[in-house]
């Protein structure tokens, strides 16, 4: 092959369109604390459920029927096993990328003794798309998502319409999508692709922020007013 032939081929490989899916994170190399590791260690096979493409039978996990609650992205965990503890007779999944994350909550599990609690640890689009079936979660929660806030990365907020209509294909009549952020600019970009969603209608109104939430106060955000951020937060239904 001559030396331009194989400069075509390089230039075509090159052009080759990108196919990879646009994550809403960024895996962070963070260290795990002696508590966290060991709760990964011992506690993983307990509560962590392994990715697999395709649909949980979410009664057989829990050993009931139950309202369901998911958790995507709860960070540290801490608001997620105050909500179940407080609710022993709903199921709760929470879902996390970030390992420090995962291991913290393992040990707030252990240390609580509570059981109506489950993991995964991938991502969240893809655990909807294929682990969860239509019309079997009562409320989903997205509390302080990485807002992406430079305007190249906006594409990388996981607040975007697609996503959305597929937590609304998966609620219950009468489930509930709850988001909340602590960046003015999320919010309002909440705000305009709920509000354009077909079937989800604002429990406060249309066009309304939730003045007061229903939902336990996490650390992240108490540093947020501390430092002057406002929180805002969305409830939407399916009817």
């Amino acid at each position: 092959m001559s030396d331009s032939d194989q400069r075509s081929t390089s230039q075509a490989s090159n052009q080759q369109p990108d196919h990879r899916p646009i994550r809403s994170y960024v895996i962070r190399s963070g260290r795990l604390t002696d508590s966290q590791r060991k709760a990964i260690e011992e506690l993983w096979q307990d509560y962590v459920l392994e990715y697999q493409a395709r649909e949980l039978d979410v009664d057989a996990l829990f050993g009931r029927p139950a309202p369901l609650t998911v958790e995507i992205g709860f960070g540290m965990g801490d608001s997620l096993l105050e909500m179940a503890e407080a609710a022993p007779d709903q199921n709760f999944l929470g879902i996390e990328v970030h390992k420090p994350g995962v291991g913290k909550l393992l040990h707030g599990i252990k240390q609580r003794n509570i059981s109506n609690l489950r993991v995964m640890c991938h991502d969240a689009k893809e655990i909807v798309e294929h682990c969860l079936a239509k019309h079997s979660v009562q409320r989903f929660l997205i509390f302080f998502p990485d807002p992406w806030h430079k305007k190249r990365h906006n594409k990388r907020r996981i607040v975007q319409p697609e996503f959305v209509e597929q937590l609304t294909s998966r609620l219950v009549a009468g489930g509930q999508l709850h988001l909340a952020t602590d960046w003015q600019h999320y919010a309002e970009h909440m705000l305009d692709v709920l509000e354009a969603d077909s079937v989800l209608v604002n429990s406060n109104g249309a066009g309304q922020y939730w003045d007061e939430p229903a939902r336990p106060e996490t650390k992240f955000e108490r540093r947020g007013q501390r430092l002057g951020h406002g929180v805002w937060d969305l409830l939407y239904h399916k009817p």
